[in-house]
């Protein structure tokens, strides 16, 4: 599953070209099951983002700052389903 995850991140870095990803290293997979997130865990992820983004990338953090949740789109192999932040989180 980390394949497909990396493909498609790779896919959306072909748009930007920020992270330089080396595709030869990457299989893509042919996902037939989605994984699934929490909508309280994406909102989790994106503001750990955000936070990053305030320190190494100005630019693009002025761009996603004001993005509602419900225009956060996850990685396609993801479903968003109903729940909380993980228990797993710090």
């Amino acid at each position: 599953m980390i394949n497909a995850y990396l493909y498609q991140v790779y896919l959306e870095d072909k748009k930007e070209d920020i992270y330089k990803f080396n595709k030869a290293k990457i299989n893509p997979l042919n996902i037939r099951k989605r994984g699934t997130v929490t909508k309280w865990q994406l909102e989790f992820e994106f503001s750990h983002l955000l936070k990053k983004l305030e320190k190494r990338d100005k630019k693009k953090f002025e761009e996603l700052k004001n993005l509602k949740l419900e225009n956060i789109e996850p990685n396609p192999i993801f479903k968003v389903v109903n729940g909380g932040v993980e228990d797993w989180e710090k």
